[in-house]
């Protein structure tokens, strides 16, 4: 689809004669998803496909040695996890009249604007990819998505149960000895009414506290985040897909911090003889980045509703 300038018609806004001149900050989700990721960061020109390597746990030696004899010994195995990196981007094209007429400063608003966007899109492009694992556990022993009732919702025994799962795959935990989940607002409301929630306001010992984090329960630091996927199920509830993770469970890649978008902004006069009347400005973002899962079962994605 071809893209729109952003004229004065189009922002209508910008033409109120009382307008509120000071622009409301935008609301931006806690971006969770990229931060708990192993980081892979690639030089460039090194080719298109990133390699995730890890030995091969060895298997216990429970025969008894043999007095003078030398055992047979182990073979060490290494397995491989691909990512191919992809890159991403946006722009804003802006009139030269909108600029010039605008009460506000339209360009630097579009570049945190962009900036925003960018932020959430790397955070979503993590999130898809981790949140599409397969290890589920749904909420209320149902046996599918499409099974959850309004009253399946989060509590301590469905995050006791999600940590068993994990602990019993030797999954590591990831931050201070403590597995991280990342829930929604409602999810979190319902975990806070468990008599066994620890408010990260009560936390002793000077702890550190992560951006985000509401509190703990059952070995698991939960962090906050609006950016958790929801679904509607065939019984017409909103299921959240609430994620607990270990230590590299999966991983971030970018080309030479790639992941980090790139803010271009191309002011007027920038566009040559295709804008020949220094009409047009344009401020976009790119970046270079993909993600991987890379041990299905050192996160769990736990499914439920969440109380009305």
């Amino acid at each position: 689809m071809a893209t729109t300038t952003q004229t004065i018609g189009v922002l209508t806004a910008e033409n109120k004669t009382f307008y509120e001149r000071t622009l409301l900050k935008r609301l931006v989700p806690n971006l969770v998803f990229a931060k708990y990721g192993q980081k892979k960061p690639v030089p460039a020109h090194e080719g298109g496909t990133v390699n995730f390597r890890r030995f091969g746990a060895l298997s216990p030696a429970t025969t008894a040695l043999t007095e003078g004899v030398t055992p047979d010994g182990s073979n060490l195995t290494i397995e491989t996890v691909t990512a191919t990196p992809q890159q991403y981007g946006d722009f804003v094209q802006i009139s030269d009249q909108l600029d010039l007429v605008g009460i506000d400063p339209v360009l630097t608003e579009t570049a945190e604007l962009l900036g925003e966007a960018a932020a959430l899109t790397v955070d979503t492009l993590v999130r898809n990819v981790v949140c599409a694992g397969t290890n589920v556990q749904y909420a209320g022993g149902k046996a599918s998505r499409a099974a959850i009732t309004a009253s399946d919702v989060m509590t301590a025994s469905e995050i006791r149960k999600a940590v068993k799962t994990l602990r019993s795959a030797n999954a590591k935990p990831a931050d201070g000895g403590f597995f991280i989940g990342i829930v929604s607002p409602d999810v979190a409301a319902d975990l806070m009414t468990d008599s066994l929630w620890q408010d990260v306001s009560k936390y002793n010992g000077g702890e550190a506290i992560v951006k985000g984090e509401i509190g703990k329960l059952c070995g698991v630091r939960f962090v906050e985040s609006t950016n958790v996927p929801t679904y509607t199920n065939a019984n017409s509830v909103t299921v959240y897909g609430c994620m607990i993770v270990g230590r590299d469970a999966y991983g971030v890649v970018d080309l030479e911090q790639g992941s980090t978008p790139r803010l271009i902004v191309k002011p007027f006069g920038s566009g040559g003889t295709s804008d020949p009347l220094d009409q047009r400005a344009t401020a976009g973002y790119k970046l270079f980045m993909t993600a991987v899962r890379l041990q299905e079962t050192a996160m769990i994605r736990l499914e439920c509703a969440a109380t009305a």
